[in-house]
């Protein structure tokens, strides 16, 4: 999916189809429940914090390298005219080189994925020819009966497990609430001064997301492992989803500021909320 449609999105010749191609990545871009679940599987229970650190870690390592790519790949006709011509397709296409280096970066990892462990134990019993007919007509008596009931109770332990279920309405919540927040987040601070936002040019956002995400990426390799020791994870999850109702709250009053203590306060408040945010999508 990363492959196709983000190189589509680069190629998009209209509004709508950037808008199509976006929504196809992300509906079809499902990496983070089978990565949990994978580090769940192959990590013992006291790595399991570290293991799941880095998997969200790998957000903030986006949010760092992502704006330093985008803004030097970005437009390369006009960057780099001697390179690039206004004629060739990155010069109809201003926003193809970075959307491709992306792909290429996926494709290269999508192949690596091939050497990587099997997590899931398939165990297989030697039977001799005798043991086999027997379970054979065993099976042939029984397994209509079995097999139903063996289904059904699979169904209903699964749908009826609240923890789970639980677990994954939280998770789908707050991941509704912090993409809503990155999108918006970067509209405000763009925004003008007389709409409540900050004027930022996309440079000064750039380097604000680079920070946090820097700061993201430290909290959750060498940080965070501790606080789910001392917490647990459920306290913790809870503990960061209270603590980011008042921090949302400073907002506004932070589009009051301006120069200095306006740099500070943005770029604190910004890592605070992204801690936090990670550290509740990590726990759950």
């Amino acid at each position: 999916a990363v492959v196709i449609f983000n190189t589509l999105f680069g190629l998009s010749v209209n509004f709508w189809m950037a808008v199509s191609t976006r929504f196809l990545l992300g509906s079809l871009n499902g990496l983070i429940g089978p990565a949990k679940a994978y580090v769940s599987e192959v990590c013992r229970e006291e790595h399991q914090a570290i293991g799941m650190s880095v998997i969200t870690s790998s957000w903030s390592i986006g949010l760092t390298i992502g704006p330093a790519l985008g803004g030097l790949l970005a437009q390369p006709a006009e960057k780099y005219p001697y390179i690039f011509s206004e004629d060739s397709l990155f010069g109809r296409f201003p926003y193809l080189l970075p959307c491709l280096v992306i792909s290429i970066i996926a494709a290269v990892i999508t192949v690596l994925t091939f050497w990587l462990p099997e997590s899931l134990h398939v165990h297989k019993v030697e039977n001799s020819p005798d043991d086999e007919s027997y379970e054979a007509m065993e099976t042939a008596a029984y397994s209509g009966r079995e097999i139903k009931g063996k289904t059904e109770v699979a169904k209903e332990s699964l749908y009826t497990n609240w923890p789970l279920i639980s677990s994954i309405i939280v998770y789908c919540v707050f991941s509704l609430h912090d993409i809503a927040y990155t999108e918006i987040f970067s509209l405000w601070t763009v925004s003008p001064r007389n709409l409540g936002g900050l004027n930022y040019s996309t440079d000064d956002v750039g380097v604000v997301l680079s920070i946090t995400g820097f700061a993201m990426m430290v909290f959750q390799l060498f940080v965070y492992p501790y606080v789910d020791k001392l917490l647990g994870p459920v306290m913790a999850a809870r503990i960061c989803g209270v603590l980011s109702l008042p921090l949302l709250q400073s907002y506004p009053f932070i589009a009051l500021l301006s120069g200095l203590s306006l740099t500070l306060m943005l770029n604190c408040a910004s890592i605070i909320k992204s801690i936090l945010s990670v550290c509740i999508v990590t726990s759950t």
